[in-house]
């Protein structure tokens, strides 16, 4: 997979509703750690443990309606999410710190996905597995 850039807020909300774990990278022409960072993420983007994961991309500059609802302060900041939900968050341009996102997503080495798991009843939650062997 590749990253694709989001353009309109009814895309955004589509995609971070779709019941698939997404990361986004919301991010500005004009910023040079930004740019640092997205060959990384291209990179994570193909690696086959990540296959069942979205890669997204927002422009700030001309997407300003959505980096104001998910209250964007810094560039980059990624933002994984999975069924409408934020589930993980990252400030800043770390390659080792994109990849223990997505490997360990709000601390507990696990992604939300569908299909296994936690305790249904568990309000907000689907499933959870490891995305990282």
């Amino acid at each position: 997979m590749t990253v694709t850039e989001i353009k309109s807020n009814e895309d955004f909300l589509s995609i971070i509703n779709s019941g698939k774990p997404v990361v986004i990278d919301f991010w500005a022409a004009w910023c040079g750690p930004c740019r640092f960072i997205s060959p990384v993420l291209e990179t994570l983007s193909e690696n086959e443990e990540f296959a069942d994961v979205g890669f997204y991309k927002v422009n700030v500059d001309e997407e300003e309606q959505i980096s104001q609802e998910v209250g964007i302060r810094a560039m980059p900041t990624f933002k994984l999410f999975q069924n409408g939900n934020k589930v993980d968050e990252l400030v800043g341009s770390s390659p080792s710190g994109l990849e223990v996102m997505l490997c360990d997503p709000g601390g507990e080495r696990q992604l939300l996905n569908s299909g296994i798991g936690i305790d249904p009843g568990f309000e907000g939650s689907t499933t959870l597995i490891n995305l990282c062997r």
